[in-house]
């Protein structure tokens, strides 16, 4: 899958945000102290003192959709907009392999064991700061569904089915309560590379029915 979420225009204003981010963040070397200061380009800062390059750095962070037949696991953060699920995501840390990162991430917050996975498709995100969101489709086994949920990083997950996931692409971002006061599920716009995970994972579990 490659992920063009963006319109080109939307996308170059993107990239110019996180490179003045990363230059108004690292103004001084970290060894001297002293000031850096940028090329021609903008693509690099070079310290006055000992000549030490800095280049601007992208955080790798694996987001990952975990799939079980027809359903699929989305969650909930405390800081989302109300009714917003979608899948998991975490930083990976120094030393892992993307492949440990997911597996890590998927049984640190919802415990489960990560039975299979392959890479989806990328995206630059630049907020709060620069990041590479790697995606990826993960499955577990039949038998090893049950959550365990840390509430420390969640404060929901729960499996959909194909038919709730599909109804939860049409619905808006930031939709309205409904007729009981409650919110309907919605999952992130479409220049998110989430919603390409899920809708991907949708169009495959169509497929496959079809193919039955």
């Amino acid at each position: 899958m490659v992920c063009r979420c963006l319109p080109s225009a939307a996308l170059h204003t993107i990239q110019g945000q996180a490179l003045l981010r990363w230059h108004e963040n690292n103004q001084y070397c970290s060894k001297s102290g002293e000031p850096t200061q940028k090329n021609v380009s903008g693509s690099k800062r070079v310290c006055s003192s000992n000549g030490m390059i800095y280049y601007p750095q992208m955080s790798p962070v694996v987001i990952t959709l975990v799939s079980c037949g027809n359903r699929c696991l989305l969650a909930h953060q405390e800081t989302f907009p109300p009714g917003m699920y979608t899948a998991l995501a975490g930083f990976c840390e120094i030393g892992e392999t993307l492949e440990e990162a997911v597996q890590r991430e998927v049984a640190e917050e919802v415990g489960l064991e990560v039975d299979s996975l392959r890479y989806s498709g990328s995206q630059h995100w630049p907020f709060p700061n620069s990041s590479l969101m790697v995606a990826c489709q993960a499955t577990v086994k039949n038998d090893k569904v049950q959550l365990n949920i840390n509430r420390a990083e969640l404060k929901d997950a729960r499996w959909f089915s194909l038919d709730e996931v599909i109804e939860a692409l049409q619905v808006k971002m930031m939709p309205p309560k409904m007729a009981d006061g409650t919110l309907p599920v919605w999952v992130p716009p479409r220049f998110a590379i989430a919603h390409h995970l899920i809708q991907e994972w949708v169009q495959e579990r169509k497929t496959q029915l079809k193919l039955k």
